[in-house]
């Protein structure tokens, strides 16, 4: 820490949500009002009510260059958002959505800032996912729900439950092995169909879905058929989504352990509802 530092530098870690302006909640508001330094990498109308809020903001845009590696604009951000720390300044980082979920960024500056004996807090923001509970209709205690990166569940063996709702973030990145663009492989898709063609029927239905971003827009809701997603046009707001395959099955050995009869069974609202569905 600087030698001319008159207080302990620290960060705060913000999410604007997805919608401009309207996501902002009151606490994020008042987090970049207070701050004496402003990084953001958002655009457009959302960064126009930023300036609002603090006119010093500073984005961090150029950190990106074509034919540039995400992970080298990434560690940029990181190196640029913590050198104020230094200097005894409050420092807030505000990322587009919820900023702990797919920003690498803001929780490599929250672990940095923390390792060097700096305050760092990340406050919770609306995400993509958010939006999609909301316009899928979609509880996940009803079902439950798994979550994965779309590259990371297609190159690994991973585990799931065709009997929960299954969402694939980052579809445009399939077959970007050198992270330089957002733009997907259609093999690539093609491939992971085939992965989840072996759990789930060929014409399982996948939707993909877009958040809305201004209030008069529609949020995209298109479903597929499972055979047929390589030939989906994806986005960098694309998610995949795929409902439950069927219903869970109670398991035997467990009641016994616990000795209890399926049918001494109260099912509550959530659990009839999944029975019927």
């Amino acid at each position: 820490m600087s030698e001319n530092a008159t207080s302990i530098g620290r960060l705060s870690v913000v999410g604007t949500g997805i919608r401009p302006g309207g996501h902002l909640t009151r606490e994020t508001q008042h987090v970049i009002a207070a701050a004496d330094r402003v990084f953001t990498v958002v655009d457009g109308l959302t960064l126009e009510r930023l300036r609002e809020i603090n006119a010093g903001i500073e984005s961090l845009q150029d950190s990106y260059a074509v034919g540039r590696q995400r992970d080298d604009s990434y560690a940029e951000m990181v190196r640029r958002i913590l050198a104020p720390l230094e200097e005894g300044r409050h420092v807030c980082a505000a990322f587009y959505g919820h900023p702990g979920v797919f920003v690498w960024p803001a929780h490599e500056a929250v672990r940095q800032a923390r390792a060097a004996g700096y305050r760092a807090v990340m406050y919770p923001g609306i995400s993509a996912e958010d939006c999609l509970f909301a316009d899928l209709g979609l509880d996940p205690a009803v079902h439950g729900c798994q979550s994965f990166e779309a590259t990371d569940f297609l190159l690994h063996a991973r585990r799931f439950d065709p009997t929960a709702a299954l969402i694939l973030w980052q579809p445009i990145t399939l077959g970007d092995l050198g992270r330089k663009a957002f733009e997907h492989d259609p093999e690539w898709v093609r491939v992971l169909a085939e992965v989840l063609g072996e759990t789930y029927p060929a014409e399982h239905p996948v939707t993909i879905y877009e958040a809305a971003v201004f209030p008069l827009d529609e949020a995209r809701i298109e479903p597929v058929p499972l055979n047929r997603l390589h030939e989906a046009r994806f986005t960098q707001a694309s998610t995949l989504y795929l409902p439950p395959a069927g219903a869970p099955e109670l398991s035997a050995e467990r009641l016994e352990r616990l000795g209890v009869r399926a049918s001494d069974l109260v099912l509550g609202a959530y659990q009839q509802y999944r029975r019927g569905n």
